[in-house]
């Protein structure tokens, strides 16, 4: 797998950290029976992936589960590995910017209530939640999965959200890198805590809450 997107992330995961590009991208593309065969062989994907775990999904298998050739599989996705990308992209990046097209842009309150809100929803997503699961369960064996997973949900927003700051100095933010992962990694700490880790039954707390306590941390700064 000389082409594998594992061992060529500067071409194969770049673009997935530019808001802007994958926003175009995401417009651009046409809803024809391409799109949806695509959309088809994720779906597919998605069954096998959370029913066999990473290391025993096969081509075959997803093919079978989706209704489609392993070659339509091929034509769509280089191979396994950036088959999981792209469910990475699927159930979180994409997801968000399909309901906010400039999720970054706005009033600080507003923004970070959004981002927050937004993130914070993904608590009842139970796809989302067992795809979180199966990214963890498997970063053992595959540490390439965890580090994808981060490059495209976690660096991604740690990069937009410190612009966010640098763009707006009547906060006052002396460190904006840091800020930004304070603000988003409370945000995934969170969604581990309640949900992977079980804590919603041990140490329950409202959504609003944190968010709240959140933006009152970066706000009071300015």
């Amino acid at each position: 797998m000389a082409n594998s997107p594992l061992r060529n992330s500067h071409s194969a995961l770049n673009y997935l950290n530019e808001v802007g590009v994958l926003a175009a991208q995401i417009e651009s593309e046409p809803v024809g029976s391409g799109n949806t065969k695509r959309e088809q062989i994720l779906q597919g994907a998605m069954q096998v992936f959370l029913k066999q775990g990473y290391a025993k999904t096969s081509m075959d298998r997803v093919a079978a589960t989706a209704g489609v050739s392993k070659q339509t599989i091929y034509s769509h996705f280089q191979d396994k590995e950036g088959l999981f990308v792209a469910l990475i992209e699927r159930v979180t990046i994409r997801s968000f910017l399909s309901e906010f097209q400039n999720p970054f842009e706005g009033e600080p309150q507003t923004v970070l209530q959004r981002i927050a809100e937004k993130f914070l929803a993904k608590m009842d997503d139970q796809e989302y939640i067992a795809f979180f699961r199966l990214v963890i369960a498997e970063s053992a064996r595959f540490p390439e999965l965890a580090q994808l997973y981060t490059r495209t949900v976690v660096q991604f927003g740690f990069r937009n959200l410190s612009a966010y700051f640098e763009a707006h100095p009547e906060l006052k933010i002396a460190d904006t890198e840091a800020t930004a992962r304070i603000f988003l990694g409370s945000l995934v700490a969170f969604v581990l805590a309640q949900e992977v880790l079980y804590g919603k039954q041990t140490m329950p707390m409202e959504k609003e809450r944190l968010i709240s306590s959140l933006i009152n941390c970066v706000l009071c700064q300015a």
